[in-house]
């Protein structure tokens, strides 16, 4: 009686290659993954034989039950971004860059300055809520210029200034500062320039332009295979 095969074992097909190309793919739109990591585990994607060699791939990425399914790991990108909290004691603390806003960041900076950049930021909600205290400390917090930016906020011996915005899109994201500071400085306005738009638009030129890069790295292994299948039977017909 033949014994089955496990699963790890089974030979690996073009289109499982592909699927789990599709969340490495993802996972760098998302930040997860630097260009060299995901450079690295695409090589490796495509020279996997089995499909115990691509579940490493993605491992350690958020795709629910490791499914190499486009389609999930979109979900699983999609679910609830946890509080996020920024402290900085005598110190700096910095959020900036393409990174995915929880629905609630806590900022506190005593004797220290603590910057949130909203500018390149993904706003997987609609509402967003900042809670700031600044004692003997600063706050500045940079948002693109086509959201609404709200305070409620207050400063004793010190300032709290937010350059309150309304967005014209009923849709847009909203940015909403809460907070006091004392003997210190709060500081939130737009940056001009930064639209929502514009960063959602280069985030598809993104996987556009790596959905691209697949298909050419797939036509050239395609045709690597085949001249290797020529040359072998050229080889094998010499023999003869």
């Amino acid at each position: 009686m033949t014994k089955p095969v496990a699963e790890a074992d089974l030979r690996a097909s073009d289109a499982d290659r592909d699927r789990i190309a599709e969340i490495l793919r993802e996972a760098l739109a998302e930040g997860r993954l630097d260009a060299e990591e995901h450079a690295e585990r695409i090589d490796a994607v495509y020279r996997a034989k089995t499909l115990g060699e691509l579940e490493p791939m993605v491992r350690d990425l958020p795709a629910p039950g490791r499914t190499a399914s486009p389609r999930t790991a979109a979900e699983a990108h999609a679910g609830p971004v946890p509080d996020q909290s920024l402290v900085a004691v005598f110190s700096a603390s910095t959020r900036k860059g393409r990174w995915r806003v929880p629905g609630r960041i806590n900022a506190v900076a005593i004797f220290g300055s603590v910057e949130i950049d909203l500018t390149e930021a993904l706003f997987p909600q609609q509402q967003v809520l900042i809670n700031v205290t600044a004692i003997f400390g600063s706050v500045e917090i940079r948002v693109p210029e086509n959201l609404t930016l709200r305070s409620s906020g207050s400063g004793v011996l010190g300032s709290f200034e937010v350059a309150t915005n309304d967005a014209v899109e009923p849709d847009a994201p909203v940015v909403q500062v809460n907070g006091y500071a004392v003997l210190g400085s709060v500081e939130a306005r737009p940056k001009r320039g930064a639209w929502v738009r514009d960063l959602i638009g280069k985030l598809r030129d993104d996987r556009q332009q790596l959905r691209d890069q697949l298909r050419e790295d797939r036509r050239d292994r395609h045709a690597a295979r085949r001249a290797e299948r020529y040359d072998r039977h050229d080889r094998f017909r010499k023999d003869d």
